[in-house]
């Protein structure tokens, strides 16, 4: 077993804008399998860390999102049977089903899925322990005010998707 000496590893300054890592101030640390690194390229370009800088932009364009992402059909028969637990699904699967009732997923939440069905408009949000769906009074239909239900993860799929269907 190898021991890593901190005092060599305290003499780089991660927060300084000016320090950069290059093969001769990085530490070495022991790898198991020294054959398997040997394919790969030695470092050409130092990389540069800056307090500033290590902040890296992500994109969530639906275009870039759609081409990262396998097809929404893949999620769909991956589906576990409609009798089993929410809880069991994947969020992939859960998103993909959501999908096929006709929600969307809003841009500014990723938890938040909308849906305008002829009578009434309503808003699911996936939550860390239940699944909460607001039938909107803005939407058509009478609503004196907004309608939200909780589901637990623990119920079905199907008993789910029959509630919700269902309307206010």
């Amino acid at each position: 077993m190898h021991a890593i000496s901190f005092s060599k590893l305290s003499s780089i300054d991660i927060f300084s804008s000016t320090t950069s890592l290059t093969p001769q101030n990085c530490p070495k640390f022991p790898t198991p399998f020294p054959s398997l690194l040997s394919n790969f390229p030695s470092w050409s370009h130092p990389l540069s860390l800056s307090a500033r800088k290590s902040c890296i932009s992500v994109s969530s364009k639906s275009s870039e999102a759609e081409e990262l992402s396998p097809p929404e059909d893949e999620w769909l028969q991956k589906l576990p049977d409609k009798k089993k637990p929410l809880y069991s699904h994947s969020l992939p699967c859960i998103e993909a089903w959501l999908g096929s009732l006709g929600f969307y997923q809003s841009k500014d939440d990723r938890a938040v899925w909308l849906v305008e069905k002829p009578d009434w408009h309503a808003q699911l949000s996936l939550d860390v322990t239940d699944l909460y769906i607001r039938y909107l009074k803005s939407g058509p239909g009478n609503l004196e005010k907004d309608v939200e239900r909780r589901f637990s993860y623990a119920l079905s799929r199907e008993d789910i998707e029959n509630a919700v269907l269902g309307g206010p």
